[in-house]
């Protein structure tokens, strides 16, 4: 694995920390992923378009998923004795290798239900798609896992060597190859999958620790995680699902294009949710306040969301035109609206991952709720792309003022000394027996 840390430079030649390299390196990765999707979006047409940008949001839907086996690594690796953690570790590969298979499985058989539903072009795709499931859950328990030791250079080394191979392969095939673009854009993924699990690839050990132990503490965590990144999966992906299923090819690959352009702080913010959850738990041990750390990337946030939807009110067709080109102009003037909504669930979602990794799961539940709320209101709310956004922006800022309050009430209960026993207490006190 230390053929790779070359790539990036260490800490002592560039004279940053790694927290701060890995923040670095994300920009750069977004930077990446978006180029990615703008030369696509430039070469397909939107009505191609609309194709390839299932494929990413199916991308991305696997990767909440398996976020959560990446935050349970995380947060058992810094939290825990390094027999404990190495332990979470090995459990998790065991079950995450076998989830994604099953995952695999059904998602090739059923490949042709899928092409349908979504009118796909090719069933063959969902098929080359399904190859990388497992290795993309096991990419995340290794991400996981260095996260939680808090080596951001090796994490930074993982989404690079991702990004990279998916961007200028992808290209490069569709030049090369004569098949279907959804086929082509499918083993580009599938490579980059692989070769990113490369940096972080993991080889269990085993060591003693009860297992029940393990378990109870494990399966708390993972089991309201999942929820979460269930919830992420509603509320960041299931719009374009629903548009690419109620629209036209060519309306559903314009809202493809919209929420590529809005999505930017979501992702971008992103990066500060991998470096809070670990520095959160950090700081927690060592007796100090963790909620300046939560306060400095909610400004961090908020100044990025203010940013991106005031250029993109002032300057939507120049934005659209320089990004992806006169055909998907039509959408200028929604893209402010939908770059709101993303930037008050960008923030909203720092609250989340705030209490996730104190073992708060009451944000959990809200967002949840919110997500279900989003899937039911697009269904019934779609006459047009418009509609479809001003219901996101709605939702959106009713979570952020529910966020707001439920982070009052908990610091009211803090300083009042009577909050309950939360699930760190007891993850401690079981570690401790």
């Amino acid at each position: 694995m230390k053929r790779f840390i070359p790539l990036f430079p260490s800490k002592g030649k560039l004279n940053i920390s790694g927290e701060q390299w890995f923040m670095l390196s994300a920009m750069i990765v977004n930077a990446g992923n978006y180029l990615y999707n703008l030369v696509i979006g430039r070469m397909l047409g939107p009505e191609k378009f609309a194709e390839a940008s299932l494929l990413v949001t199916l991308l991305l839907i696997l990767s909440f998923l398996a976020m959560t086996f990446q935050l349970t690594a995380a947060k058992f690796t810094a939290e825990s004795d390094s027999a404990l953690g190495q332990k979470t570790i090995q459990v998790l590969h065991k079950y995450g290798l076998r989830l994604g298979l099953v995952l695999s499985v059904l998602l090739a058989v059923f490949a042709f239900e899928f092409s349908s539903f979504f009118n796909s072009d090719s069933s063959l795709t969902f098929i080359v798609f399904a190859l990388c499931i497992p290795a993309y859950i096991l990419m995340s328990i290794g991400r996981g896992q260095i996260q939680g030791r808090r080596s951001f250079y090796k994490l930074a080394t993982s989404y690079q060597l991702e990004m990279l191979v998916r961007l200028f392969l992808t290209v490069g095939l569709l030049f090369i190859l004569n098949i279907d673009t959804s086929v082509t854009i499918s083993i580009g993924i599938v490579a980059s999958v692989f070769l990113g699990y490369l940096p972080v690839r993991i080889i269990p050990q085993k060591k003693q620790v009860t297992k029940q132990t393990l378990s109870r503490a494990v399966l708390i965590f993972a089991l309201y995680t999942s929820v979460y990144e269930l919830s992420l999966v509603l509320i960041n992906n299931t719009d374009i699902l629903l548009v690419k299923h109620y629209f036209p090819a060519d309306q559903a690959g314009l809202y493809a294009a919209l929420a590529m352009i809005g999505r930017v702080v979501f992702f971008v913010a992103w990066m500060f949710a991998m470096v809070l959850l670990p520095n959160v738990i950090a700081t927690e041990k060592s007796g100090r306040d963790s909620s300046p750390l939560l306060w400095k990337y909610i400004v961090y946030t908020s100044i990025l969301g203010a940013l991106v939807s005031g250029f993109s009110y002032l300057l939507p067709e120049f934005i659209i035109h320089i990004l992806f080109g006169s055909a998907y102009i039509s959408i200028a003037p929604l893209l402010w609206l939908y770059a709101l909504a993303t930037s008050l669930f960008a923030i909203s979602n720092m609250f989340a991952y705030y209490f996730l990794s104190k073992s708060v799961y009451t944000p959990v539940y809200l967002t949840l709720g919110f997500g279900i709320l989003q899937v039911l209101s697009v269904i019934w709310f779609h006459d047009t792309l418009l509609q479809v956004v001003v219901v996101q922006l709605l939702l959106m800022a009713t979570l952020l003022i529910m966020q707001v309050f439920h982070y009052r009430w908990f610091c009211w209960k803090q300083s009042s000394n009577i909050l309950p026993l939360t699930t760190t207490t007891i993850d401690r006190t079981i570690s401790a027996t």
